[in-house]
């Protein structure tokens, strides 16, 4: 029994909002790039990065945080012109891209590139595979796959382009595509990239990754036996295609065995 005189608090039960979130069965990812491929691609993204010269250029300014006392100056027949801060400022060399308009071809960070994939303006998109946590990076796989843009992930990414692009990290780069290829500054580099680029692992979506593979030439006689064979070809691979899924796990469940429920208040 509690002491007399004491009042008892009450216990207050503090409402605790839970949401119930369920795992993917599917689990999407990047193809493996062999390590061949992998020094071409650093190679030619650097040498065309050099050659175009764009770099971002950031030059402090010293600014004093404390007003200093002007000092009054001595009386003499001429006028000393006296130069303001905004007119240093103006002096010093502009801080930016050195060549916008090579900048505007290209995405370059993680928002901009997903922004780049979702209006389907992107013709190549390079990840670094250095990100870290490494699910920052994975619905760029789905995007790149349903808007068929070669994609793949590529080691020491951000050490080779941001050097020369004067940036800290470059964790993602897509290439914009542009009206023509004569108005492209990179559309040599990434023609030669493409090719080298493997095929992204999206098990509900086959067939959707972009693989750039020769065609053989084929006669005007054999196109119908060769369009029969095709079809036959697909009706034989839909049938014998089989999805494997992962068991559906879910994360967090809260009962409710009150079972209390808000009720409407009537008008």
């Amino acid at each position: 029994m509690a002491a007399a005189g004491k009042s008892v608090k009450k216990e207050i039960k503090k409402h605790i909002s839970v949401k119930t979130s369920f795992t993917s069965p599917f689990t999407p990812k990047w193809g493996p790039l062999p390590q061949a491929d992998m020094h071409f691609i650093l190679k030619t993204l650097k040498d065309k990065l050099v050659s175009t010269g764009l770099e971002k250029k950031e030059v402090k300014v010293f600014r004093p945080w404390r007003k200093k006392k002007v000092q009054k100056p001595a009386v003499t027949s001429e006028l000393v012109p006296q130069v303001s801060q905004d007119a240093q400022v103006q002096d010093s060399p502009k801080n930016g891209w050195t060549d916008v308009a090579a900048r505007k071809q290209l995405a370059i960070g993680i928002n901009e590139v997903t922004k780049a994939l979702e209006r389907n303006e992107l013709k190549l998109l390079l990840v670094c595979k250095s990100v870290k946590p490494p699910h920052m990076t994975d619905h760029l796989i789905a995007l790149s796959a349903t808007r068929g843009v070669p994609a793949c992930q590529v080691p020491r990414l951000s050490q080779s382009v941001s050097e020369p692009l004067g940036l800290k990290s470059v964790l993602a780069l897509g290439f914009r595509q542009c009206a023509s290829k004569e108005d492209g500054m990179f559309t040599d580099a990434v023609e030669a990239i493409r090719l080298r680029v493997p095929s992204v692992d999206v098990a509900w979506l086959q067939g959707a990754a972009p693989g750039v593979t020769p065609e053989d030439p084929v006669d005007v006689e054999n196109e119908e036996e060769v369009d029969e064979k095709k079809g036959q070809k697909r009706k034989h691979e839909s049938d014998s295609e089989d999805v494997t899924l992962q068991p559906l796990k879910v994360k967090k469940i809260v009962a409710n065995p009150a079972k209390n429920i808000k009720k409407l208040k009537s008008s």
